[in-house]
């Protein structure tokens, strides 16, 4: 389903059997893990166009905003016509051609991951599986240690200077979306009304 940008990996769900954790890579994989964690927890805004791509055959753009902690906002372009939106607790779909509105607990998402107030890869319930590094980028995937069988999170980045490029999720039904960042921009000052949720006749009206 579109939420699956956030609920929001790459290869299959890992089990925790799988699990690398830091303990188990080299000193220079943790260091370099310890520089995204300290990229990461700069970001506090982030605005940009997104390209989002699934394994079941969905392709579709749209306009991506953060706004830490728990804050997003997720429009697409038409034809899908949806917004997904989260306050900090909740998180909504709205298909607005429905007229349909979903509720789910922001906690339940992969989407909380990124939008924790201070991430940490050693602490906080998150568990490494895979670290790799290429020529000029870094993909760390991660899972939640309370419920691994939940999906996977990766995160990918170029190196040198660090950035975030893009990010893959894996459900637990196996199904893989990838999400590119288009010219994306951090530290703007975001209207809190785009991260505000209303009835569903009013919640896209945002200026």
């Amino acid at each position: 389903m579109v939420f699956g940008i956030l609920l929001i990996a790459l290869v299959l769900v890992p089990f925790p059997s799988q699990a690398q954790g830091l303990a188990n890579l080299s000193q220079a994989d943790r260091a370099d893990i310890s520089r995204i964690e300290a990229y990461l927890n700069r970001i506090r805004t982030l605005k940009a166009r997104f390209l989002q791509v699934s394994s079941d055959g969905e392709y579709s753009e749209g306009d991506l905003y953060f706004s830490k902690p728990g804050k997003m906002r997720l429009e697409y372009d038409d034809p899908k016509p949806v917004v997904i939106v989260s306050d900090g607790v909740n998180l909504v779909y709205f298909d607005k051609e429905l007229e349909q509105v979903s509720y789910f607990d922001l906690e339940s998402t992969q989407a909380s991951i990124l939008l924790r107030e201070n991430i940490s890869f050693s602490t906080g319930g998150l568990i490494v599986t895979q670290f790799e590094k290429g020529p000029g980028v870094l993909r760390l995937t991660v899972i939640k240690g309370n419920d691994p069988l939940e999906g996977n999170l990766t995160l990918i980045f170029s190196d040198k200077p660090l950035g975030l490029k893009k990010w893959t999720v894996t459900d637990a039904q196996g199904i893989v979306t990838n999400v590119s960042l288009l010219g994306p921009r951090f530290g703007l000052p975001l209207s809190p009304k785009l991260f505000h949720i209303e009835p569903p006749n009013e919640v896209l009206k945002v200026q």
